[in-house]
């Protein structure tokens, strides 16, 4: 099986490529790639992640990102908080934006905007650490097509546009090594997130919960073993109980499931 779709990495370079183009994602409970879009349409650049998330497309969002969540979302929301200081460094979002810097960090201002839209910012810390030694990643937007999601349906998984993420690929000696993703996971009214890797034949490798130190047991790692070593195709359904175990499986067949329709070939 392929990990990239349809021909393979090497054929379907020019595919790939194109489609990373139009990466990096921005607010809402998780990561939204239409969300970029909309900033880039309103700001004239396109934005890193960390613009409205913590670390990286997927993870919980910052207070610029609460921000724009509460006042829409929508193209609408940058006016609504265009005059708010949302990171609290003294400087209103829509002077940060026209700076380019971030309007989610109290550490990047008008007068030192940093490296937050550069390239090496774009991969979250907990998935670097899954991949020791990599230095090259190709972000990909999981844009849903109406053909995936019906393929998802068929493995018992409800997707739509509130779905749509970014699969981090890292790359090795110029093939792709892995792959990894963060999803929200919901459990009673709280909110959590799973980060799940895998090999090059979307085996899963690592399956892990990140900002879940709130919720009791969560960090409990013989909920994410069964797991391991699993195709992705595998993953078990989550049950419907309201418990924490199931919550977790539903996350992980989310996250799994999204990896499958993206990047394995029908068939």
């Amino acid at each position: 099986m392929s990990l990239i779709p349809r021909d393979g990495w090497r054929q379907n370079r020019r595919l790939v490529l194109g489609a990373i183009v139009a990466m990096l994602v921005l607010p809402a409970a998780h990561a939204e790639p239409r969300y970029a879009r909309m900033f880039k349409q309103h700001s004239g650049y396109m934005p890193s992640c960390n613009a409205c998330h913590l670390d990286g497309g997927g993870t919980a969002l910052n207070l610029y990102g609460e921000a724009f969540k509460a006042a829409g979302p929508g193209a609408g929301a940058f006016a609504a908080i265009a005059d708010s200081d949302s990171d609290l460094d003294g400087f209103a979002n829509a002077q940060e934006i026209a700076a380019k810097a971030n309007p989610g960090s109290a550490k990047s201002t008008p007068k030192k905007p940093g490296d937050w839209l550069s390239t090496a910012n774009l991969i979250p810390r907990e998935v670097q650490k899954l991949f020791p030694g990599v230095t090259t990643y190709k972000p990909l937007d999981t844009i849903l097509t109406e053909t995936e999601i019906q393929r998802a349906k068929a493995h018992g998984v409800a997707l739509g546009p509130d779905d749509e993420t970014t699969i981090y690929i890292p790359v090795a000696d110029g093939k792709p090594a892995g792959t990894a993703i963060i999803v929200p996971a919901q459990f009673g009214d709280r909110q959590f997130f799973l980060l799940l890797a895998t090999d090059r034949k979307l085996t899963v490798t690592h399956a892990l919960p990140i900002h879940a130190s709130k919720i009791d047991g969560a960090q409990d790692a013989s909920l994410y073993q069964s797991a391991i070593e699993l195709p992705v195709e595998q993953l078990p359904q989550g049950g419907q109980d309201g418990s924490l175990e199931n919550a977790v499986r539903r996350g992980l067949k989310k996250a799994g499931t999204l990896l499958l329709v993206r990047l394995k070939k029908a068939g």
